[in-house]
């Protein structure tokens, strides 16, 4: 994983540019592989990538522990919500017997989905197609004490093909994306969602894996992943950039509570204070 440390955020303003006209080459040339980006962002430039799952637990569970807890909590979550989903197959069944790796996501994606935009530990890890709204979330929270906060940039094929990763003893780890197309919470549309899984495989058991442990091998062939690290002393100049975008968090959740969060920021940071950054 490759790091830039950015003194404002004009730089990676610029940055996103550069990716911007790079696909714009790429989209005039219709035989050139075109680059895929995503972005997430996180408040706390400390903080590892870690899944809902990882820090609820501490754990990494087997696909097939996971896939009994989908299972248990599923009917009780539909009597409440008088929302339906497919039945989910069994691990089993959807696995085979030949297969060493999940050939990318399970199929009880949707559901899996819908938990994790309501806060149900899960071992989704959330992106965004769009690097603004990374940086909202990376700058929403004004609690952090880190002094920068990050933003990630995740390219999934960065040499076109992508291989597993396998190292001397026979453990298989791979990282799949979870694309946009996925019935679920409006939410997932309204923030340009797409996950990614991260499944290990070792001693006849499959079971998730940390995405930074993939990273960390630095595979030519692998996932490519660059973290900026950007002051928090740039949080109000930024908020007050996407709130122009209508990115807040009213745009993004369309609830009573981030209307409320999003008034507060016009009515009382954007405002007091800070008169050069009036809307």
């Amino acid at each position: 994983m490759k790091k830039e440390y950015l003194n404002t955020w004009e730089e990676f303003e610029d940055y996103i540019s550069q990716l911007n006209e790079r696909r714009s080459n790429q989209i005039r040339d219709t035989d050139h592989f075109i680059l895929e980006y995503l972005f997430r962002g996180q408040s706390n430039s400390n903080w590892n990538l870690e899944t809902t799952l990882e820090r609820f637990t501490g754990e990494l569970f087997l696909l097939e522990e996971y896939d009994r807890i989908l299972r248990a909590t599923k009917p009780q979550v539909e009597a409440l919500t008088g929302l339906t989903w497919d039945e989910i197959p069994s691990f089993i069944d959807y696995l085979g017997k030949e297969r060493l790796v999940p050939p990318g996501p399970l199929p009880d994606s949707a559901y899996s989905v819908y938990l994790r935009h309501h806060g149900f530990p899960s071992p989704l890890l959330d992106w965004t197609k769009l690097p603004y709204i990374a940086a909202y979330f990376a700058f929403r929270d004004n609690s952090s004490k880190a002094m920068n906060a990050s933003i990630y940039v995740y390219c999934e094929h960065p040499k076109k093909l992508k291989s597993r990763s396998s190292n001397k003893s026979n453990i298989t780890t791979e990282i799949n994306v979870l694309g946009p197309n996925v019935l679920s919470h409006p939410r997932h549309s309204r923030q340009k969602s797409q996950y990614t899984i991260c499944t290990k495989y070792c001693n006849n058991k499959h079971s998730y894996a940390r995405h930074e442990d993939v990273f960390a091998e630095n595979k030519e062939d692998q996932d490519k992943l660059l973290k900026f690290y950007i002051p928090i002393s740039e949080r109000d100049k930024i908020l007050n950039k996407l709130e122009q975008r209508n990115i807040n968090a009213y745009s993004l959740f369309e609830s009573e509570e981030s209307l409320m969060e999003t008034l507060s920021f016009k009515e009382i940071l954007f405002r007091k204070g800070h008169q050069q950054y009036q809307l």
